[in-house]
Formats: structure tokens, C-alpha cells, sequence
């Protein structure tokens, strides 16, 4: 076969996807804030504009002097993981693929008209086989997705934010599409974590890349379990002004926290969706031009309004109650932050008068969450 082609099957017996589309993983949220994205007032003239600024030639110069290339006979076997990434998913053409020195651990997808995979030394160092085959894989979702496109401008805009500071409305409107852009790839970056999975068939592996990129290379001292409680104790704990500060917290982020990733990705793998994947049953690339925006808005929505409804997320119960008709938010807002007043103060009253003599507890619960090293891109 061509260079884009396949001439090896992959190292293992995984199944493939003849003719996937990205729709069969990507996560709702990101299907829907994709196509918000896309409807903004104006994208389409910023894009073309933004697109002319790049300088998407210098970055593969860049690349191609000041990192190394990976082939047959330079990191051959991140190579051969490549190709079976691109073969299960059925890629046609194989990314070029860069390792590049530096003690993050991070990978990323980058560039418009055709995407450039980067991973970094330290994390080709941190995880082991299984484990970066995943992460591979999640790039790979990247690219099959066009996610690489939107990230490159993502990146774009960030730097030139800082460069126009100085200018209030000018950094306003930049600022605008970055929150934009960062909301859309947090999603992206579910959709890739699930591609990650189709490619290297094997949860635990992909649990414990997040795990490492979280904690860093001590599988011994970590446990999956654990780890996922993390996840589910950061979105239970605190009250109101908790809920906002995790809001606060993940604004300036390009990637969702690794516990609430690595609980994501355990929640599909064991959906029904998965396992009719798994089975054969997914749309297929060739159909994508008759896909309905208004479906996909429509099933948006429903995973919305579900994940309101299951959420322990204090702010997001209040806002399912109301949704369901149970009081005015004001007055529910003043009786959620004076219950957490009161506790608190009656708290700082127990601990200080001593009562019965017994020493007083510590805080319940210990940290909320990990926010773990850089994700991958």
C-alpha cells in the first residue's frame, strides 16, 4: 500500500472501525459547543482572518529543526503505534508525529490544513506501552475529529491576548472567543480520551495515564479506586461558593481535571453506547453530511439536562430544583449561604469552647480533587 496506507496490522488483535466517524465518540458537549462555536456572530470572518495570520509553515519549520521526527528509524515503536492508531480508526493518512524535549508531560494536535501530533520527552518516559498507545490514540481522535484546527487558533489567540492587553475593548473581543475556545476543547478533550480508548482497548491502561500524568510515575503508591473517589468527592464537597470556585478554577484551563477524566471515561466504557460500538454498531464518516443539527442539539440538550439531574454538585442541585419548580432562586441562594455561615461559625465556636474535653475533628474529606500535571492536548 501508499505511504498512507497500511502495510502492518496492529501489534495486538484489536478490533477496527472500517469507515468510523468521529460522531461515534465525541463526547455531546463537545458536538454542541462545536456547533455554538461555529454559529457565533462574526466566527466565520475571524477564522478566515485568523487563518491568514498563522504562521502554520513557520510552526512545522520549527518543529522539523528543533525536534525529532518520529519514523522506522527514529522512535520506531511510537511509529508503529501511530499507524495502528491510524489503521483501527481508519485514518487514511498518518499525522506527522514530533517528540520534543521538555519535562511536562503533554501531547498535542496542532495545525489547519494538516495535523502535526507533538508529544513531549517526558511523557515518552513517564508512561509505558499500553499507556501511550491510549495517548496516541487520544491525538489521533484530535485529528479525525478536526479538533487541530480550532486548537491552533486556541493558541493563537491566547498569545496574541497578551500581546494586546494594553487595548481594553481589543482584549475584551479576543478574550471572548478564547473563553469560547477553551469551554469547546475542554469537551474536545473528553471526545480524544475516548478515542484513546477505541484504539488501545484497555481501560485500566488508560486509567493509569491518567493516573501518572496526575501523580507522576507511582503506580505502587496509587490505586484506580481511589483515584475515581477523588473525582466524585470533588463534585459532592463544599457548598454554593465551593461550586463557584470550581468554576473559577477551570475557566483558564484548556483541559477538565484528570480525576473528573478519568471518571468521565469509566462512565462510557461501561454505557451501552460503548459496548454497541465495540460491537460494530456506529456511524459511519460517509453519512456525516446527512446528520441533523438539530438532532445533535437536541441530544446535547438531554445530556445536559441529565447531567443537571444526576449531578452532587451543590449549584447544579439548586439549579435542578429550580428547573423542577422548587422555590425562587434568590431567596434559595441566601438560605444555602447562611446555613453555610452559620456552620461555619458554630463550627469555630465548638472547636474553640472545648464542650466535653474530646479534641475536636479535622475537616471531612482532605482534598478535593487532584489538578494534576499538564493533560494531553
Amino acid at each position: 500500500m501508499t505511504e498512507t496506507g497500511f502495510e502492518k496490522v496492529p501489534a495486538r488483535d484489536r478490533r477496527r472501525f472500517p469507515g468510523i466517524s468521529s460522531r461515534a465518540y465525541e463526547h455531546p458537549a463537545d458536538r454542541s459547543a462545536l456547533v455554538a462555536l461555529r454559529k457565533l456572530t462574526g466566527f466565520d470572518t475571524v477564522f478566515k482572518a485568523v487563518s491568514g495570520l498563522l504562521p502554520e509553515r513557520s510552526l512545522r519549520l520549527l518543529f522539523l529543526s528543533e525536534s525529532v521526527r518520529v519514523g522506522e528509524t527514529q522512535f520506531p515503536e511510537l511509529y508503529a503505534m501511530l499507524r495502528d492508531a491510524c489503521y483501527i480508526l481508519d485514518l487514511e493518512k498518518v499525522p506527522q508525529m514530533y517528540v520534543q524535549q521538555d519535562p511536562r508531560p503533554n501531547a498535542m494536535c496542532i495545525g489547519l490544513d494538516e495535523p502535526i501530533i507533538v508529544v513531549t520527552t517526558s511523557l515518552v518516559e513517564l508512561l509505558d506501552e499500553e499507556e501511550m498507545r491510549a495517548v496516541v490514540g487520544h491525538e489521533v481522535g484530535h485529528a479525525l475529529s478536526g479538533h487541530s484546527v480550532y486548537r491552533t487558533i486556541l493558541l493563537f489567540l491566547t498569545n496574541l491576548a497578551l500581546k494586546v492587553a494594553w487595548i481594553p475593548l481589543g482584549n475584551v473581543a479576543i478574550m471572548t472567543l478564547v473563553t469560547a475556545l477553551r469551554e469547546w476543547f475542554r469537551k474536545s478533550e473528553l471526545s480524544a480520551d475516548r478515542a484513546g480508548l477505541l484504539v488501545g482497548q484497555d481501560l485500566q491502561a488508560s486509567m493509569r495515564g491518567l493516573m501518572k500524568i496526575a501523580g507522576g510515575n507511582h503506580l505502587s503508591e496509587m490505586n484506580v479506586d481511589a483515584f475515581l473517589a477523588q473525582a466524585e468527592e470533588y463534585e459532592a464537597s463544599g457548598d454554593l461558593r465551593d461550586s463557584v470556585l470550581k468554576i473559577l478554577n477551570l475557566l483558564p484551563r484548556t483541559h477538565p481535571f484528570t480525576t473528573v477524566r478519568a471518571a468521565e471515561l469509566k462512565k462510557w466504557a461501561e454505557s451501552r453506547d460503548f459496548q454497541r460500538l465495540m460491537d460494530g454498531h456506529y456511524p459511519r464518516r460517509d453519512e456525516d453530511k446527512d446528520t441533523s443539527v438539530t438532532d445533535s442539539f437536541r441530544q446535547s440538550a438531554a445530556h445536559y439536562a441529565d447531567s443537571v439531574r444526576t449531578s452532587k454538585d451543590p449549584l447544579m442541585k439548586l439549579v435542578g430544583d429550580l428547573a423542577g419548580g422548587a422555590g425562587d432562586l434568590g431567596g434559595r441562594l441566601r438560605d444555602k449561604f447562611t446555613a453555610a455561615a452559620a456552620g461555619g461559625s458554630a463550627a469555630g465556636k465548638e472547636k474553640s469552647g472545648g464542650g466535653d474535653g474530646t479534641a475536636p475533628g479535622g475537616p471531612k474529606g482532605g482534598a478535593e480533587g487532584e489538578e494534576g500535571a499538564t493533560g494531553r492536548g
